[in-house]
């Protein structure tokens, strides 16, 4: 069974930075995606990468501003998080699902079957 583990998170000010890092364990996986749930809102998937090759997808929210990279001899995933705002403030999960790819398009939440516990991140100045 995969097992996930987010780390990262923090309170910082707009337009600074934060790196979220996901650990997998426990199974193979073929992509691994990133959410954000902001206060009283659902969770949104705000970028996804492929293993094999590396293939990536963002929100329109965020591109241009988070970079998704792998490191898959550590399996290891990592969100960084550039110019962030206050919308950006939130619980960020990471998330996966063995038969899963990352398509072009984004991915509802109900297609991932398995998911970190979720790192808080707060931009407020």
């Amino acid at each position: 069974q995969l097992q996930l583990v987010e780390s990262g998170g923090g309170l910082v000010q707009p337009g600074q930075s934060l790196r979220l890092s996901c650990t997998i364990s426990g199974s193979w996986y073929h992509a691994i995606g990133w959410f954000h749930r902001a206060p009283g809102k659902e969770r949104e998937e705000v970028s996804c990468i492929n293993k094999s090759d590396g293939t990536t997808y963002y929100s329109d929210s965020v591109k241009g501003r988070f970079a998704i990279s792998r490191d898959n001899a550590k399996n290891t995933v990592y969100l960084q998080m550039n110019n962030l705002k206050s919308e950006d403030t939130g619980v960020y999960y990471c998330a996966s699902d063995r038969d899963l790819y990352c398509p072009e398009h984004s991915v509802a939440a109900s297609d991932f079957t398995s998911w970190g516990q979720g790192t808080q991140v707060t931009v407020s100045s």
